[in-house]
């Protein structure tokens, strides 16, 4: 259940949007299912009843304080059950929405002198509270933290209503949408409100950004209006944001400051990550062998970045792995930003909801997120990744780093009791693992197929290879469908210098094996990996016969060209 706490000048504007049918689909039989009046004409019933006697009657004690009344007078907050939950009766929501009210301060109960309100119900899964903040007395409410406190109301409601118990927050939760946002939204033909669409774009053009004159070049690149706030010395103060399109009455754009938007997006919070990583470490020389492409090289380079973080989340250190679930944020923004087709829409769902995990009460050490911020600033400047080849055999290796990255950030969180964080990556990781659906196949394919070609010889040679270095797993892997994308990837291995025993014994040992679904498809990819960032044990590449295939990096490609090559007659 989500109570969404605003506040508003117009009471009779509200209340012509509630009881609206005509051209809202949505809105069904609206009427009261409450009222601080019981006796309170209704004009969803009493075709007697009007809006301005309604408006007038809730605006009593704002009327009479005349220019002494607060100028934002009326307070709104729906109350919505989540999807999935049964339709409560009107007895129901006429009994959430005098528990909501009480608690927040608004209408305790027995309290004579409260403000007065009223409770709509114009659909099946929600009902919309209005009250005006005068009471009898002429004194304001006291709703301080109203918000917080219907929160925690609507928790303990979920509980004896047996629906749906949702997380509790702690304060970092960027604002939700309006009601009034999400319907604009709709006219405009938007898939969202500008709100969130805006906060998107702002954490794609900070992902990796070097520099504030590069985060700003990024942004206005993202297609939104920029206005920059200015010191009389013509330093920047701050900034806000519009969506084109997006304007209000008057024909103005609809502003968002960064801080409005999140937390973390306000351009002070924004300079001191900048700060504290302006000095990136360039990718070590291992990753910048030729032989890939640009994009494949940054994938390299962000799961290296991404394996050192799983290692920071579980070391024990808060305030260095927050700042990497930060630094793991802006590495799937970058990735959503260069990707293509399904694994693109998956991605910018998974950096949508991992967003809300990025932020907690603990202080992050900025410091720490060097290496997966040069990350996302390596994926952003490398260009759009491939589907195929090189680049979609090094999207599907980070990825899978990455999902494992994302998990341990939901167990991290839930172990601090952080629930709609862990919530949140949970989500992220469960598109992620659509996300790598999506790329895996073609290469895993192509490999699978390279690995069928391969002489009966080599394949008894690299099973035997198999069977010396992992013993204990050589029939489940035997058995599984990426079998012999493994042989190939091995063959590889061998082919570009390196000592396969070796290279897969070294694989099989970075991270436990028992909990994967497909043992050789982690190990695949793990041995692209090694085999990228690790020298050959024999030749160096200048020095083998040409009659030798290059270094594993490129496996995929020569995968590729093997599994459409005709067969020999």
């Amino acid at each position: 259940m989500v109570p969404d706490v605003s506040r508003g000048s117009r009471t009779i504007g509200l209340l012509h949007y509630l009881y609206r049918t005509s051209d809202i689909e949505a809105h069904v039989d609206p009427h009261l299912v409450a009222a601080y009046d019981p006796h309170l004409p209704d004009p969803g019933r009493d075709p007697n009843a009007t809006f301005s006697d309604l408006a007038a009657d809730l605006d009593l004690w704002v009327t009479a304080l005349g220019d002494k009344a607060p100028k934002k007078h009326v307070w709104h907050c729906p109350v919505r059950t989540a999807p999935g939950d049964r339709h409560l009766t009107d007895d129901e929501w006429a009994t959430v929405a005098r528990r909501v009210l009480s608690a927040t301060g608004i209408a305790p109960d027995g309290d004579d002198q409260a403000c007065r309100w009223i409770a709509v119900r114009h659909a099946p899964d929600h009902i919309h509270l209005v009250a005006t903040l005068v009471r009898a007395d002429r004194t304001r409410p006291r709703h301080h933290k109203d918000g917080t406190r219907a929160q925690a109301e609507c928790r303990k409601i979920e509980k004896e209503f047996g629906l749906r118990r949702l997380r509790e927050g702690d304060g970092t939760a960027a604002k939700r949408p309006t009601t009034a946002e999400r319907r604009k939204a709709e006219r405009l033909g938007q898939d969202a409100p500008s709100r969130e669409l805006l906060r998107e774009r702002v954490h794609r053009a900070l992902a990796g950004a070097a520099n504030e004159a590069e985060f700003f070049d990024r942004l206005a690149a993202e297609g939104v209006r920029i206005k920059k706030r200015l010191a009389p010395s013509k330093d920047v103060l701050g900034y806000s944001v519009a969506m084109v399109g997006d304007r209000n009455k008057n024909n103005e754009p609809v502003w968002f400051s960064g801080s409005k938007l999140a937390p973390d997006l306000s351009l002070p919070r924004i300079r001191k990550r900048l700060a504290a990583t302006a000095e990136i470490p360039e990718p070590p020389a291992a990753l910048e062998r030729s032989g890939a492409t640009a994009p494949a090289r940054a994938r390299h380079f962000a799961t290296e970045a991404t394996n050192t973080a799983l290692e920071t989340l579980a070391s024990g250190d808060d305030g260095a792995a927050a700042a990497q679930l930060i630094g793991v944020g802006e590495v799937l923004d970058a990735l959503a930003q260069t990707s293509l087709g399904n694994t693109r829409a998956e991605l910018r769902e998974a950096a949508r909801h991992f967003e809300r995990a990025t932020r907690s009460h603990i202080h992050a050490k900025n410091a720490q997120m060097h290496a997966l911020r040069r990350a996302a600033h390596q994926v952003v400047h490398s260009g759009t990744a491939l589907r195929h080849g090189p680049d979609g055999a090094a999207t599907a290796l980070v990825l899978d780093i990455v999902i494992l990255a994302v998990v341990a950030a939901a167990r991290w969180h839930a172990a601090r009791n952080h629930a709609q964080q862990a919530e949140a990556a949970q989500r992220a990781a469960d598109h992620l693992r659509a996300a790598y659906q999506a790329t895996a196949a073609a290469p895993l394919a192509a490999l699978h197929a390279y690995g069928q070609r391969l002489p009966a010889q080599t394949q008894r040679r690299q099973a035997d290879t198999v069977r010396t270095a992992l013993p204990h797993l050589a029939d489940r892997l035997q058995a599984e469908p990426s079998w012999h994308a493994l042989t190939a990837v091995l063959d590889q291995a061998e082919r570009a210098g390196h000592n396969p025993t070796t290279l897969l014994t070294k694989a099989a040992e970075q991270r436990e094996l028992h909990s994967a679904d497909s043992i050789s498809d982690i190990l695949v990819w793990r041995l692209q990996h090694l085999g990228y960032t690790t020298p050959p044990a024999s030749t160096s590449r200048s020095q083998r016969p040409r009659n030798v295939a290059p270094p594993i990096s490129t496996a995929p490609a020569l995968a590729h060209q093997a599994a459409n090559r005709p067969r020999r007659r």
